[in-house]
C-alpha cells in the first residue's frame, strides 16, 4: 500500500513536469521492458524493437492521463501500454499486408489478393482477438476482488429498457463524480445511496443489478478499452430502440 502510494505521489508530480516524468520512466524501464516482452513474448532489443520505444511513449502517456479514480497506476499504465503496441502491429500488419497483396502467388501470376477467397486479414483478426481475450480476462481477475463473476453480471444484467436507463444514470452520475469512483475503487463497495439520489434511480432497483453495476464501473475505471468500445456500440443500439 505504501509503495503504491509513493508511486502516485511520483505520477502526480511527474504530470507536468517533464525532467521529473524522464525520471519516472528511467526508474521504471525494466517494468517497460518486461511488459514489452510479454507483448513480443522474447525481451526486447533496444534500437531494433519499435515495439519498446511505443512502450515508452505509452507510460509517459499513462503518466498524464492518470488519476486515482483508475485504480493501480502500474496495472492502468501495462494496459495503456500493451493497448498502444496492439495499434502499432495491426498498422503494420495492414501496411505490409497491402504490400505483399498485388504479389504474384503462382505460375498465372494471379496477385495474392485475387487467390484469397474471403478477403480477410486473418492476422489481424488473431491479434484484435488476443487482445480482447487478454482484457476480458484481467478484468475477470479485478472483479473476483470486488466478489463478482463473469457469469454473475450475465444473469444480474436489466433485462428492460426502463431498468436499463435506471442503471445507466446511477452509472453516469458516478462516472462524474471522481470522489464516487475513489470510494468504489478503496471499498470495494458499490455507494449505492449516493449514486440513487444523485443519479435519480430507485435504490432497489440498483441493489438487484449491483453485480452487473460493478462490473461497469471497474470497466470504465480502468484501460479496458476495446471491452469500453464495446459497450459504447450495445449503448447505441439501446438508445436507438
Amino acid at each position: 500500500m505504501n509503495d503504491e502510494h509513493k508511486i502516485i505521489q511520483q505520477v502526480y508530480a511527474a504530470k507536468e513536469d517533464l525532467q521529473a516524468a524522464d525520471r519516472l520512466i528511467g526508474a521504471y524501464m525494466p517494468f517497460i521492458k518486461a511488459e514489452t516482452a510479454k507483448f513480443l513474448k522474447r525481451p526486447p532489443i533496444e534500437g531494433q524493437d519499435d515495439e519498446l520505444s511505443i512502450a515508452m511513449i505509452a507510460f509517459h502517456e499513462a503518466i498524464r492521463g492518470y488519476s486515482r479514480m483508475r485504480g493501480a497506476f502500474l496495472k492502468y499504465a501495462a494496459m495503456l501500454m500493451r493497448s498502444r503496441m496492439i495499434d502499432y502491429r495491426r498498422k503494420e500488419q495492414r501496411h505490409s499486408g497491402a504490400l505483399s497483396l498485388d504479389m504474384p502467388s503462382g505460375e498465372e501470376e494471379l496477385s495474392l489478393g485475387d487467390s484469397l477467397t474471403d478477403g480477410k486479414n486473418h492476422t489481424e483478426e488473431l491479434t484484435a482477438r488476443e487482445a480482447t481475450r487478454a482484457e476480458i480476462e484481467e478484468l475477470a481477475r479485478q472483479m473476483e476482488e470486488f466478489g463478482v463473476k463473469l457469469s454473475d453480471v450475465a444473469d444480474n444484467c436489466p433485462r428492460q429498457r426502463r431498468t436499463m436507463e435506471t442503471c445507466r444514470k446511477a452509472l453516469e452520475y458516478a462516472k462524474e463524480n471522481s470522489d464516487i469512483l475513489d470510494e468504489f475503487l478503496r471499498t470495494k463497495r458499490l455507494p449505492l445511496a449516493r449514486m440513487s439520489e444523485g443519479g435519480g434511480a430507485d435504490r432497489k432497483t440498483l441493489e438487484r443489478h449491483r453485480k452487473y453495476m460493478v462490473a461497469l464501473l471497474l470497466i470504465y475505471t480502468n484501460g479496458y478499452e476495446i471491452i469500453r468500445g464495446h459497450l459504447k456500440q450495445v449503448m447505441k443500439g439501446v438508445a436507438g430502440q
